[in-house]
């Protein structure tokens, strides 16, 4: 290869590189995996005739799908046996460029990627081409190499699953934001009775620490629990540092406490807090920058 014609292959994947990181940590919920896949797509491109290729963008996208379903497949087995509750890495949603459609902030938005991990591998591919990137199902179908009824029948499941754990409306930016707000203050003065106006009665916390910081290895499940878990942990340990920040496109709360970092997710149903998320692995917090404005 020439070095004009590297440096126009290059050039062409950069074009795509944002859109093709998003796709590939949709289905992955792992920013460092889906970096892998990314580079990997882009050893592949560098090593094709282009001269082939009559759609570099569905090129590439086919090429990290695979790649993603493949790398999805085989981390499936280690995120069963992963001490506590595996949750995806929060990531700055800058790094996949605008995200311009309701379509695109809400398939990565933290509790619907968390959602996403009860989809089987093809049911996650197809609704996050499907929901994200719009793609015809013949389209899909090419990619995946099932027919395209398949598909259609894949998308349907994904829909309904998901639906089971989603609230009838997403609530806007500001009023995300006031309500960590109205959060982050109760906990802070130790006001259970504003803490628990503020939660779901089913309302569950996850804590992620990966085996490499102390954290509940179960969900906490029920208001009252949760309540009992927020309320025993700000007594126990010093709070250092709280602020709101933004992680998945959407506000969040980062906080030391204790010594111990953590950024915690919220996942919102019906104006109240559903699901809390709460991320202690350090490992999964070096993509956020707690400086970020939410």
């Amino acid at each position: 290869m020439t070095s004009g014609a590297r440096d126009g292959a290059v050039e062409v994947f950069e074009e795509h590189r944002r859109i093709l990181l998003g796709l590939a940590y949709r289905l992955l919920g792992s920013m460092w995996d889906a970096e892998d896949v990314v580079q990997e797509a882009y050893l592949r491109w560098t090593n094709t005739d282009r001269e082939q290729v009559r759609e570099p963008r569905s090129f590439l996208v086919t090429v990290v799908t695979r790649l993603a379903l493949d790398q999805l497949r085989s981390a499936r087995a280690s995120r069963e046996s992963y001490t506590g509750p595996w949750l995806p890495e929060p990531v700055d949603a800058r790094a996949f460029g605008p995200l311009d459609t309701a379509e695109l902030r809400d398939t990565l938005s933290y509790a619907t990627l968390h959602m996403m991990e009860r989809l089987s591998p093809p049911e996650r591919a197809v609704f996050v081409l499907r929901e994200a990137f719009d793609l015809p199902y013949d389209e899909i179908a090419e990619i995946l190499g099932s027919p395209s009824a398949t598909c259609r029948q894949w998308h349907h499941r994904a829909v309904g699953r998901l639906a089971e754990g989603r609230g009838r409306f997403t609530p806007a930016t500001g009023d995300h934001t006031e309500l960590l707000k109205r959060f982050l203050g109760a906990a802070q003065n130790g006001d259970v009775t504003a803490l628990a106006e503020l939660l779901a009665e089913d309302a569950i916390a996850y804590n992620d620490g990966g085996g490499k910081v102390r954290a509940a290895l179960r969900p906490v499940v029920g208001r009252a629990k949760v309540l009992a878990f927020v309320a025993g942990l700000m007594s126990r340990y010093p709070l250092e540092e709280a602020r709101l920040t933004e992680a998945n496109g959407e506000p969040a709360i980062w906080t030391v406490i204790g010594g111990q970092r953590q950024l915690v997710t919220f996942g919102i149903r019906d104006g109240r807090i559903q699901q809390i998320f709460s991320i202690l692995n350090p490992d999964k917090l070096s993509s956020i920058d707690p400086a970020n404005k939410a």
